[in-house]
């Protein structure tokens, strides 16, 4: 049994779940574009705990989204993370939020791939490609789009974009086997099951140590 808060905040999407289990049973999310993470995270947390009926203390761990995205984002949520596994002397885990943001698509074609793109300016996104069961089969990256891009995943079956990347995709892609799945954002409500695996498998991060995965040199979010 395991009581679980998981914080997002690699994009304007500032959001807070907490899970019992691998199951979510409050979350808290705000989609302001003004990444208002500073203001919001904290009040946020607080709102979830007592919604489930428990108090702060009663958390099993944190898990925290651990990039690619914004940098400030990035930050804020780590540092929020970080300062409640110190003070509460409980494990924190860092989930992959490209990897989160694959599990909002579930294929139902044979052969279809997810891939999962944030934003990163100009036509650059960063990338990862996941098979229809959520498997990494390519590493995040950073990348310049072009009319070729994942050209060997499209060519085999349905390919799934989703996330804040995918619009200027959209506009050099003429692959009919291209799904854009638009207006979507890493949530917290995704990172249930991959923080819980982690938490049975006492895959934990150091908490004096643990660092966002930037993935590019500092940008303003």
């Amino acid at each position: 049994m395991a009581y679980i808060l998981c914080i997002e905040t690699a994009t304007t999407n500032c959001s807070v779940a907490l899970a019992y289990d691998d199951k979510i049973i409050a979350l808290e999310e705000d989609y302001d574009v003004k990444y208002s993470h500073a203001e919001r995270l904290h009040t946020f947390i607080d709102k979830v705990v007592k919604e489930a009926g428990l108090s702060i203390e009663d958390l099993s761990a944190v898990a925290v989204s651990k990039g690619p995205g914004s940098y400030t984002g990035l930050r804020i949520g780590v540092s929020a993370a970080k300062g409640l596994c110190y003070a509460l002397e409980i494990p924190l885990l860092s989930v992959s939020t490209l990897h989160s943001l694959a599990l909002q698509i579930k294929p139902s074609e044979k052969n279809a791939h997810v891939v999962p793109m944030l934003d990163a300016r100009r036509m650059e996104v960063y990338a990862g490609v996941y098979s229809g069961i959520h498997k990494e089969i390519r590493k995040t990256e950073a990348e310049i789009l072009t009319e070729t891009s994942f050209s060997e995943y499209l060519e085999s079956g349905k390919v799934y974009f989703i996330g804040n990347g995918v619009q200027k995709f959209a506009e050099i892609c003429s692959s009919t086997n291209a799904i854009f799945v638009e207006n979507k954002l890493p949530s917290a409500k995704e990172m249930a099951s991959i923080s819980y695996s982690k938490f049975l498998k006492k895959d934990f991060e150091d908490v004096g140590y643990f660092e966002p995965y930037y993935l590019k040199d500092f940008i303003v979010g």
